[in-house]
């Protein structure tokens, strides 16, 4: 039956294509790390085949995982290599059994490969747990007698090898209580001065082999030395009472116990078995072994061991210990709480009390917790728009997103504290979006704009300001539905512009019918609300034309007396094109040398003075230039220039009548208009001071001619003094005033014809005349007009 087992297997392996796989293979003990072991074909049509090492017996890690690698169509070779970490010892193990898995597509084989390991004689190594990494550890009482055998090295297939065998580690005092010894058989020996004292102390002895041919190999040897054996065992406590809290992870220290003795060992003897504890074999740790979890197992709540401690040498030499395990409560796990993130989305018209959430919060510890509710804001910092009523987050003021930065968004965090020791608390993140509502329309205050009829096109008059309390409050535009296609209004900015030429005399008003249209403002961008206002345009009228007089140019001759003012003529002027202008005004701009002349509204006044030397005899003509220009609130002013020639005739007494004499222009003749252009000068603050005391030293010149003038004529008259008293008393039969004031006059004029020349050449007329009709002669007073019949 036995025979028949590898003829099957072999007819199942040659059914799934592992024709080339050797069973049963042999490796030298000195192959070392990559050594490739053998290489297998397999056939594998349509599918990606796998190579699987499923394990190896007895276990060990010097295999690396089977390689397979596809050469030629179907045809693939897979290979088996030693891993970094092989140590093949024959001595050790000297055979291995590797399960092999081959898979291609849905169908799958498994097969032994055996190795067997030969030994080497050339390789020669230190064997055994000597040769480990933590070497052989050896414990010894710290009664053994000075110098006695220790241990004794074996190795195996070296001992007829002659080797050599050596304590390479340092052993100085106080470390060590002398040095420790091993002679060519492998026996360890004890310092010369024993152990005694020594009792929980740990030796670590390296120890050098060398054979043959300068081979050699290291191993580690640790002592330790035990303490002398007591006569029983004992627990330091009788009995211990602890308490642990709930959440002390698994694996953590609860508590140890400690027995006097020689090589103690501790075991559990009650509860058998214990799920939730363990104790240390040698040490006596009790250990947590799984999580302590009260709303799962109360059981767990107390739990009373007893702890068995006893000598290894000496199983019967023991005794028992009763140790009660308590077990604190600890709230663990915060609430939980659905959702966990509350995100929501409300237009601000909202109403108060609108519900936001509603929080379901469980707690792990128990089921039948209890939860405080806390509502924290963070942005913005006053809570006023929400509230939290009990775990309903609702709506609790009126929404506002009409100014910048009052909502849009408002993060909060909702707090639930549990009621356990310590106290537990689950934070909710809120997020509400407060969406915008176009809730109020556009709007705008009636405007009025005034422009001059001579603006040119595209010219600001204005801008329309529009008002919307819905947030952005600048999201408008501007449309006109009506009005005149002379003015636009731009849709941005409101700007109203000019386009076309206005005048004045054909329309004075315009209005203009301004739509506001609001976008932006709401969730919905297709929601627009709408308002509208009217723009009245005002054109204000500007002077385009000069005035024009009737007639343009005039001649006159005008008989003066001294000391009459009187009226030449009227310039009489208007605008044709503009009949609704008649405020003119009116100035001597030219002739007038001696300022004889002077404008009364449109009337031009002669003025001559009665006194003042010498009078003039001779006719005198001036040409006086009228400048005519429209006056009132209107810009610019424009004006004209009236011509007038005066021939002055002084008064003779060959005169017979005072007459006028006018000559017109014609009104065929074309005049000259003359615009005149008036400009504004502002002097210098400077010039004004040198012009002031230039007129003050001026005056003081005036004055002091003035004075030198009149002392002149005091003297003249002192000395016709005696003359005029003469006649004066002559003349005081003479009634009333006006006799008086003629014989006066008749004196006065008698001795000026006495005096000297120089005088009368200052005053030439005697006053005397004749009446062309009668005959007779008289004194004409030339201030009072009166006459004296001679």
């Amino acid at each position: 039956m036995v025979l028949l087992r590898p003829l099957v297997l072999l007819l199942v392996l040659s059914v799934s294509d592992l024709h080339s796989l050797p069973w049963f293979m042999n490796v030298s003990e000195s192959q070392g790390p990559g050594t490739i072991l053998e290489s297998f074909s397999f056939n594998c049509s349509y599918y990606t085949p796998t190579l699987e090492l499923l394990y190896v017996q007895p276990p060990t890690t010097f295999f690396n995982p089977p390689s397979l690698t596809r050469r030629q169509g179907s045809y693939y070779v897979g290979k088996v290599t030693l891993s970094s970490s092989v140590w093949l010892d024959a001595l050790a193990v000297n055979h291995y059994k590797l399960q092999l898995r081959f898979t291609c597509g849905n169908h799958v084989t498994e097969g032994p490969l055996f190795l067997d390991v030969q030994r080497d004689p050339n390789h020669i190594q230190c064997a055994g747990q000597f040769a480990s990494p933590a070497g052989e550890i050896i414990q010894v009482p710290e009664t053994i007698a000075p110098g006695a055998r220790l241990y004794t090295l074996l190795l195996p297939g070296l001992e007829l090898q002659g080797t050599q065998k050596s304590i390479i580690s340092a052993q100085d005092p106080p470390h060590f209580p002398g040095s420790f010894s091993i002679n060519q058989q492998g026996w360890l020996q004890a310092p010369a001065q024993g152990l005694k004292g020594q009792a929980q102390k740990v030796f670590q002895l390296r120890i050098l082999v060398t054979f043959g041919q300068g081979r050699n190999c290291e191993g580690m040897l640790t002592v330790k030395v035990l303490p002398v054996p007591s006569n029983e065992v004992s627990f330091l406590k009788q009995a211990q009472n602890i308490t642990i809290p709930e959440n002390l992870a698994p694996g953590s220290e609860v508590v140890q116990v400690r027995a006097r003795g020689f090589d103690v060992r501790y075991e559990i003897l009650s509860p058998v078995p214990c799920q939730l504890y363990s104790i240390g074999h040698a040490d006596g740790l009790v250990r947590l072994t799984a999580p302590l979890e009260l709303a799962r197992a109360p059981g767990a709540v107390v739990t009373r061991l007893q702890v068995r401690a006893f000598e290894r040498l000496r199983p019967w030499a023991s005794s028992e210990l009763n140790l009660t395990v308590n077990v604190r409560s600890v709230n663990r796990w915060p609430p939980r709480c659905l959702p966990a993130l509350v995100v929501t989305q409300i237009p601000e018209t909202a109403p108060v009390g609108t519900v936001l959430n509603i929080l379901t919060c469980t707690d792990p510890d128990s089921a039948s917790a209890t939860f405080d509710y806390q509502l924290w804001f963070q942005n913005p910092p006053s809570p006023a728009s929400f509230c939290l009523r009990d775990r309903v987050l609702e709506v609790n003021t009126t929404l506002d997103c009409d100014t910048p930065g009052a909502c849009f968004q408002h993060t909060a965090s909702i707090l639930v504290f549990d009621d356990g020791q310590p106290r537990m608390t689950t934070e909710v993140p809120v997020l509400v979006m407060v969406t915008p509502v176009n809730e109020f329309s556009p709007t705008c205050a009636p405007r009025t704009f005034r422009v001059r009829e001579d603006a040119r096109p595209h010219m600001l008059l204005g801008s329309v300001v529009g008002m919307d309390m819905d947030y952005p409050q600048d999201s408008i535009e501007y449309y006109t539905s009506d009005g005149p296609a002379i003015f636009t209004v731009d849709r941005l900015s409101g700007e109203v512009h000019l386009l076309g030429p206005l005048d004045y005399e054909q329309q004075k008003l315009y209005r203009l019918t301004v739509q506001l249209i609001d976008h932006g403002q709401d969730q919905d961008p297709t929601c627009h609300r709408s308002g509208s206002c009217t723009i009245t345009i005002e054109v204000e009228d500007v002077n385009e034309h000069a005035p024009e007089c009737e007639p343009p140019f005039q001649e006159l001759t005008i008989h003066t007396t001294p000391g009459h003012r009187v009226e030449v003529t009227k310039v009489l002027c208007r605008i044709p094109q503009e009949p609704q202008r008649l405020t003119f005004s009116y100035s001597i701009v030219g002739g007038n040398s001696q300022s004889q002349f002077n404008m009364q509204g449109a009337a031009l006044v002669h003025s001559d003075p009665m006194l003042g030397p010498p009078w003039s005899q001779q006719p005198h003509t001036y040409e006086l230039l009228i400048c005519v220009a429209d006056a009132g609130p209107f810009t610019p002013h424009l004006s004209t220039t009236a011509t007038i020639i005066v021939h002055l005739v002084p008064w003779r007494t060959s005169t017979v009548t005072t007459s006028t004499y006018r000559a017109t222009m014609p009104s065929a003749m074309t005049p000259l208009l003359v615009t005149d252009t008036e400009a504004f000068w502002k002097p210098e603050p400077w010039f004004v001071v040198v012009l002031t005391v230039t007129g003050v030293l001026l005056l003081l010149a005036l004055s002091w001619l003035l004075s030198r003038l009149l002392r002149g004529v005091a003297l003249v008259f002192q000395t016709t003094n005696k003359p005029a008293q003469a006649l004066l008393l002559n003349s005081s039969n003479i009634q009333g005033t006006k006799e008086s004031t003629d014989g006066f006059m008749e004196a006065l004029r008698t001795e000026i014809s006495q005096t000297p020349n120089s005088i009368t050449n200052l005053q030439p007329f005697d006053g005397r005349a004749q009446d062309p009709r009668t005959g007779r002669e008289y004194l004409f007073n030339t201030y009072t007009g009166a006459r004296r019949w001679l």
